[in-house]
């Protein structure tokens, strides 16, 4: 696949590594020239040094034999003009656009973004991606990473393995005959700095994170064999009023979860506007680093302390000291993943990354196949992915101990007919069936095939 990238950022580099990495033909746009140098010397990449809506600089980078573009500086005029100069001069077939201003996106202008007006096929918006990442996290207490897939039905959970986990030293066979009726598959563990498919053999040991896929309603049950049977929260502080807080923030208004929010702002105009737009929250004007801040917010008897600024540093900090103060737990938000592998030690429980959710959205459409559906795990060491099954698929029609399937993916689930299926040897995967597959970084070429359109299917 040849890819035009605008943007050679955190989030444009970081598509870029994974795309070039599985030996596709990129090449990345950006005005800055140390960006742009930094993707020539690390990466099997082309780099050029331009304006990415500029037709001239599109077309020396490829444009008109390119498969697609994705637009992600840090303008959304640019990405959108990238994209409408990509179709009308070089026919592009697909175009992906970050768009962050949500005035773009509301409902009433949803015409906007067609083939009649500008032509882009997908629009992904950080902040809110990000923001229902972070309120699935606030849902599910002791959870290290969640993601919902097949309609909300089928959830993948990561769960820390601590040294009082109940489960921990027991084969998975003998796990899963004990609990006959828990609808959740382990389908991967990270062991130190490693991750391997685990099989029926391997047992957890303290220390493990395992990556389960469970039906939505069995998750919480999931949680608690595990040892986590943490209470939701039911007071939040929030460091930072950036877009992402503010949509959480407001989202957990709308919605009615219960909690009790405050929101810390360091800049005191965006404190009041914020202020003005929430409704039952209170906003306090200070900085999160700040004890006396803290303390106001009632820091002490709060649950939850979620850092989401836009300072990886203050993040840190502010959650850090928020548990010296006495909260209960926090969430951070982390975009260098140079910081993410010391989080435990500092006492931080759960990050979330934002460049890793974008380029999650990114790879669902990258992807070759049906594929609905793809969350990148620890920075692309592995994905799970969502895919639906055709009938000239090899893995229709024959029991999955027949199908001969590496040992580097592990189908979790099936979504069929609305119900969750939970695979077994037996089990025989049929067409329009949406398989939930863990699969390392060497699997996910295998995973495109098995559910890539056959010349028969016509």
């Amino acid at each position: 696949m040849r890819v035009v990238i605008c943007g050679a950022g955190q989030v444009g580099y970081g598509i870029a590594e994974r795309l070039a990495s599985e030996r596709n033909d990129v090449s990345v746009i950006d005005t800055s020239r140390s960006l742009v140098q930094a993707i020539r010397d690390n990466l099997d990449a082309r780099g050029f040094v331009g304006h990415g809506a500029h037709p001239d600089v599109l077309a020396e980078a490829g444009a008109e034999q390119a498969d697609m573009i994705i637009a992600v500086t840090l303008h959304d005029e640019v990405n959108m003009v990238a994209c409408q100069v990509a179709h009308s001069l070089f026919n592009v077939p697909t175009k992906i656009a970050r768009i962050r201003s949500q005035s773009y996106l509301r409902s009433h202008w949803q015409d906007l973004f067609s083939t009649d007006n500008m032509p882009i096929d997908v629009i992904i918006s950080p902040e809110v991606e990000v923001g229902e990442m972070v309120l699935r996290r606030i849902a599910l207490p002791g959870a290290m990473d969640a993601v919902r897939f097949a309609d909300d039905t089928i959830a993948m959970v990561a769960i820390e393995c601590r040294d009082d986990c109940p489960v921990v030293d027991t084969p998975l066979d003998q796990l899963t005959e004990l609990f006959p009726d828990l609808k959740a598959t382990v389908v991967g563990i990270w062991r130190g700095e490693r991750l391997f498919i685990p099989t029926s053999s391997d047992q957890m040991v303290a220390g493990d994170v395992a990556y389960v896929v469970a039906e939505r309603s069995h998750v919480r049950r999931t949680l608690g064999l595990f040892g986590h049977e943490e209470p939701e929260a039911g007071r939040i502080v929030i460091v930072g009023g950036g877009n992402i807080g503010l949509y959480v923030a407001q989202q957990m208004e709308r919605r009615n979860l219960g909690a009790k929010v405050r929101v810390i702002e360091a800049d005191h105009e965006r404190a009041m506007t914020i202020a003005d737009t929430l409704k039952r929250t209170i906003v306090l004007h200070g900085s999160g680093l700040d004890q006396a801040i803290l303390n106001e917010a009632d820091i002490r008897q709060s649950d939850l302390l979620v850092a989401l600024t836009n300072d990886d540093k203050v993040n840190i900090l502010a959650s850090v000291m928020a548990k010296r103060l006495g909260c209960s737990g926090n969430l951070t938000l982390l975009n260098n993943p140079d910081y993410q592998s010391f989080t435990r030690t500092l006492g931080i429980d759960a990050f979330i990354n934002p460049r890793s959710v974008t380029i999650s959205r990114v790879l669902q459409h990258v992807r070759r196949g049906r594929i609905r559906a793809v969350h990148s795990i620890q920075n692309g060491v592995a994905e799970v992915i969502e895919a639906e099954a055709l009938e000239t698929s090899p893995l229709v029609g024959k029991p999955l101990r027949e199908l001969d399937l590496p040992e580097n993916l592990r189908i979790g689930a099936i979504y069929r007919n609305g119900e969750f299926v939970r695979p077994s040897g037996q089990t025989k995967i049929k067409a329009k069936d949406r398989v939930v597959i863990f699969a390392t970084a060497s699997a996910v070429r295998h995973v495109e095939q098995l559910f890539r359109v056959s010349l028969e299917f016509f």
